[in-house]
């Protein structure tokens, strides 16, 4: 009592416990997050060892790792709980945006014109088709909505036989990839009782409208490797092997060409292809080997009348377009039709009876280039943007002169074209609508280009809402990838007007390990290279800043499985450039799992990131391994996403790196881990539980970011 020994110090006293109370109220509350246990556990490889606290979280059967990702979720739940307001608000603004009952622009196939449609309230796509022409009836071949009925989680897409009248789709309610394929006699609507259970989901049909063949995975690797015939009316368990991958490096799954003569068998690894074909007349015949397998030849064909077409890389680093005849496939028979071009990579071609057109890259941007094979009228499609991404869809017909293909921009939505290659009349058959208001002339896109260290030049793709200044006051959410060539081409996310509309700017990074420019971009960004894709990315960011699209305060990053790679490593190189980063299904783990053969995607992803029983490549991956160079430093906001069921990146890699950097990073910042126990590599699936995943990732930067509405 003799605190208060006047009225004055008492008013004092109150006054500075009201406000220490409204200042505590706006703070997050002091909520201790989950500790996993700490068992140690050695591992050792060229005399290194290395202790493992947390090794035991890969126990998918203990009942102690699920109540740790458990435990984690609920603490991420209570740190974002004040910020479900925003969320809810984001999740209105996207189901008001994107149109909820749409359907997608029909294609024609075998005397059918096939589409999808969605309807309001309902989570997954309808799949229909009309006979003949689009006046024709609506016949409603598979609801994914009634398939996904009491799972939560569900994948499934139509596969009709060749004439017409059996569908086969391929149904997983888990997320780990194990399929069920099921079969429907579109005629009479009769659901077949026969099933084919654990398999992949890749078929293909031969021609006698009876014979399906499939793919399995192994049962702990999941590697795609064997091959089986199945004929409807038979005992699945008695279905034929028909081909198995022995090399553990290598995926196998089946197709069947345009032309619809020949059943493929692709086998694939990073470096190398190999084909086998089959006349789709002949079920039971014997499979053909193309060419076979050589190391560091890579290889695609597709088929037209009497000839087989290959984009080869054979003495052609950017690859080149050949042709040989049906009945001689050895590459000594290959004929050239367009060579390797050291500017210009060859990504891909279309085949039709009067035209050749052919998917190029160049100066990072895809080309349409249209070739009609009399010679004359070569040229290329105009899109007029800086920077966008198009490419051919959805073309079954040979004998026309029109090709369709998709197009999008930073600020240009989904856009499906018809364009004839004659007359190069371009006719846009829809563009997606987005509702609430959505103007594209509101919003500037740009291409710019940052120095990395070694003096390359980084192209990036940048959005933002007209009227944004360049004075370093804007967050900034930049995005990336760079692994297995695959190109981060921009397009129209409808999501992403949440962001800008509130004074984010949007940048893509088109870093070392994607194709971008070319195939040495991809090579430049592997291997013993692989660090450039670190660095690459890290000089985005500080170009970004320098040029003042950014705030350097406010500097938010993003990457899923190979791009959590890219995220792990960014954050141990530079905590400092970024305040929050969200690495989705992260390759964080990369040593200890690049050395267990029997995890998914180990041995295939050899020749992306080297075999660390290689004494060079352990030495040089352990240098960079996200998990392993966690070190006692301050760290950014991290939320890191995984899902349990994950068939390609495991569930303990990104628990394993939560659990260690919250025993050793120096800072209070957020650190959340959100495990999503019934989902696959690609998290979620039905499109309100997508629309609520992003409202969640969202209103993580922009809390972040101080932008509270």
């Amino acid at each position: 009592m003799q605190l208060f020994r006047n009225a004055s110090k008492l008013l004092v006293v109150i006054l500075l416990g009201l406000l220490l109370a409204s200042v505590s109220c706006k703070r997050e509350p002091q909520i201790e997050p989950p500790a996993a246990k700490v068992v140690p556990q050695t591992l050792e490889k060229f005399g290194q060892v290395r202790t493992d606290n947390y090794y035991w979280l890969r126990e998918r059967e203990n009942p102690e790792v699920r109540q740790y990702l458990e435990a984690e979720n609920q603490y991420t739940a209570a740190v974002m709980a004040h910020t479900e307001g925003l969320q809810k608000k984001l999740f209105d603004e996207f189901k008001t945006r994107i149109k909820q009952t749409d359907m997608k622009v029909p294609y024609k196939k075998d005397g059918y014109f096939y589409y999808s449609r969605t309807e309001e309230g309902q989570e997954y796509p309808i799949y229909c088709r009309k006979k003949g022409d689009l006046d024709a009836p609506e016949e409603l071949i598979l609801d994914v909505n009634k398939v996904a009925a009491g799972h939560n989680y569900c994948s499934a897409r139509p596969s009709v036989s060749s004439g017409g009248n059996i569908m086969a789709y391929a149904v997983d309610t888990v997320g780990r990839n194990f399929r069920t394929i099921y079969f429907k006699d579109l005629q009479t609507g009769e659901q077949l009782k026969e099933m084919i259970p654990d398999v992949t989901g890749t078929l293909a049909w031969a021609n006698d409208n009876r014979t399906v063949f499939y793919g399995k995975q192994h049962p702990t690797t999941l590697r795609f490797y064997r091959i089986y015939r199945h004929v409807l009316g038979d005992d699945p368990a008695n279905d034929e092997l028909v081909y198995e991958e022995k090399d553990s490096t290598f995926v196998c799954f089946v197709f069947k060409t345009k032309s619809k003569k020949y059943l493929m068998i692709a086998s694939w690894q990073t470096l190398s292809s190999e084909y086998r074909f089959l006349d789709a007349d002949q079920p039971r015949g014997s499979w053909k080997v193309f060419q076979p397998r050589q190391r560091d030849h890579e290889y695609y064909i597709d088929h037209y009348k009497d000839r087989f077409y290959i984009q080869t890389n054979l003495n052609a680093k950017n690859f080149r377009l050949m042709e040989t005849p049906v009945e001689r496939t050895g590459l000594e028979n290959w004929k050239e039709l367009i060579p390797n071009r050291q500017d210009v990579l060859l990504e891909g071609f279309e085949i039709f009876r009067d035209h050749l057109a052919v998917v190029e890259r160049k100066d990072g941007l895809l080309q349409l280039r249209i070739m009609p094979w009399a010679g004359k009228g070569e040229h290329y499609l105009e899109f007029g943007e800086q920077t966008y991404t198009a490419y051919p869809e959805n073309n079954y017909d040979f004998d026309t002169p029109v090709i369709r293909y998709y197009y999008s921009s930073l600020t240009t939505p989904e856009s499906i074209y018809d364009y004839n290659m004659e007359t190069r009349e371009k006719k846009l058959l829809k563009r997606e609508e987005v509702l609430g208001g959505f103007d594209p002339a509101n919003y500037q896109a740009e291409r710019l280009h940052a120095m990395a260290q070694d003096g390359a030049q980084v192209p990036i793709s940048v959005v933002y809402r007209k009227g944004f200044r360049k004075d370093g006051h804007s967050p900034l959410f930049l995005y990336g990838y760079g692994s297995y060539g695959a190109s981060m081409d921009a397009y129209f996310d409808p999501y992403l007007i949440s962001l800008l509309d509130r004074g984010f700017v949007f940048a893509i990074s088109h870093i070392r390990g994607g194709q971008e420019l070319g195939r040495q971009w991809y090579e430049d960004g592997k291997l013993l290279k692989k660090k450039n894709t670190f660095t690459d990315f890290i000089a985005c960011a500080e170009h970004l800043v320098g040029e003042k699209y950014a705030d350097p305060q406010r500097i938010f990053a993003q990457g899923g499985s190979a791009g959590g790679l890219l995220m792990g490593a960014v954050v141990n190189m530079r905590p400092d450039l970024f305040h929050g980063i969200i690495a989705d299904v992260p390759v964080v783990d990369v040593l200890t799992s690049s050395l267990d053969e029997n995890i998914p995607l180990t041995t295939v992803s050899y020749d992306e990131r080297g075999n660390p029983n290689d004494r060079k490549y352990y030495d040089y991956i352990l240098s960079y391994s996200p998990y392993d160079q966690v070190k006692a430093q301050n760290y950014p906001n991290l939320l890191v996403t995984t899902s349990f069921q994950d068939p390609a990146v495991q569930y303990w890699e990104p628990a394993k790196w939560v659990a260690k950097l919250r025993t050793t990073k120096t800072d209070r910042n957020r650190l959340l881990l959100k495990t999503e126990m019934e989902a696959s590599h690609g998290g979620v699936s039905g499109r309100y539980k997508q629309y609520k995943e992003t409202a969640f990732k969202y209103a993580f930067f922009l809390d972040l970011a101080g932008i509270k509405q």
